[in-house]
């Protein structure tokens, strides 16, 4: 089993806690908009790092462990550019400036890290006290997957979020940013700003992503720092790729259909090792490098036909899929709707 120490997490969680403190002294002290090189060198950098941690990490620990990491960190990243479509939603329905983008997303990744730290510290309990959770998840996964492929050409409708109704029901919100403060001081009482509703539009779409990211990457290892590590990398670089990709975005048109492929096929890793476990041993396992290459295959074919597919027909555009149906605005708009 794999053995982390109290300073290996301790000096992981710093170095993470590090980076994100440099993100947000860099917003808070010089708001602009970011440009492609800038994002480009964000973007290296945060993935240096993680191949960095992972070689330093396979050295240490041995090989096997180094693949379940990278297998993690690919997995965490795949999901991670579906939260991308989101965020440019999000953005855009919200009309955030762009000097204030850099901001809503560093504090979006810092909630969605101690939204999945919790998951994954209650995921690693269930799993270590009740082996049937590999079952559960794995069905959890499978429900995902086939939701996520019946809605694939739909967009989350961030407005029916039902933090945000809450919060623009109860609160008394400005009209305008107030130069990026989440509050102010208007007709002589505090209020909060649309930069806060952003920020709870963010907070609860990832909590989202985090009920199926958490159990996708304990299907590609079972220990905690691993899941943790990748799910942290992965995160961390997902600020500046936004800036990066964000106008690519549209021509994955094939990616919710290859995420949806991904989930299916990790949910089956899931069952199959609760069935070797608690049924019959002689029930085949997926090895780890087995999962690496097929998550690979995975997003590199839906990569080359989402370009093949949009360079034929340039009207076509990419969507990050949704696990429901929306209804129509009229229809919300009904009092029997409700």
């Amino acid at each position: 089993m794999l053995d982390i120490g109290a300073l290996t997490w301790t000096v992981t969680i710093g170095l993470i806690l590090l980076l994100l403190a440099i993100d947000l002294v860099l917003a808070a002290v010089r708001p602009h908009r970011v440009g492609f090189r800038e994002a480009t060198a964000w973007s290296v950098f945060y993935v240096l790092v993680a191949i960095g941690f992972g070689v330093w990490f396979a050295a240490r620990y041995g090989g096997e462990y180094g693949t379940e990491y990278f297998a993690g960190y690919i997995v965490e990243k795949s999901l991670s550019v579906d939260n991308l479509f989101v965020f440019v939603i999000i953005m855009t329905t919200f009309a955030v400036p762009e000097e204030h983008q850099h901001k809503v997303l560093t504090f979006g990744i810092l909630l969605a890290l101690v939204m999945r730290a919790i998951f994954i510290a209650l995921g690693a309990t269930l799993l270590s006290l009740f082996s049937f959770m590999f079952l559960l998840f794995g069905l959890l996964l499978i429900y995902t997957a086939v939701q996520l492929f019946r809605h694939r050409d739909e967009d989350p409708d961030v407005e029916d979020n039902a933090v945000v109704k809450t919060a623009r029901r109860v609160l008394p919100i400005t009209e305008d940013y107030v130069g990026g403060k989440l509050t102010t001081r208007a007709d002589g009482r505090r209020a909060f700003t649309p930069l806060f509703i952003v920020l709870l539009a963010i907070g609860s779409i990832d909590l989202l992503f985090a009920l199926d990211s958490i159990p996708a990457v304990f299907g590609v290892t079972e220990h905690p720092f691993i899941v943790f590590a990748a799910n942290a990398f992965a995160l961390l670089g997902l600020r500046a790729l936004f800036f990066l990709v964000k106008g690519l975005l549209d021509r994955l048109v094939h990616l919710s259909t290859g995420l949806s492929l991904i989930l299916a096929f990790i949910g089956v890793k899931l069952i199959l090792h609760w069935a070797h476990v608690d049924i019959d041993a002689r029930v085949p396992e997926i090895p780890t490098p087995l999962s690496l290459g097929v998550i690979i295959g995975i997003l590199a074919v839906v990569t080359v036909t989402s370009l093949i597919k949009t360079r034929r027909d340039p009207s076509a555009k990419a969507h990050p899929g949704s696990l429901r149906a929306h209804r129509k605005a009229s229809d919300r708009d009904r009092p029997d709707a409700r």
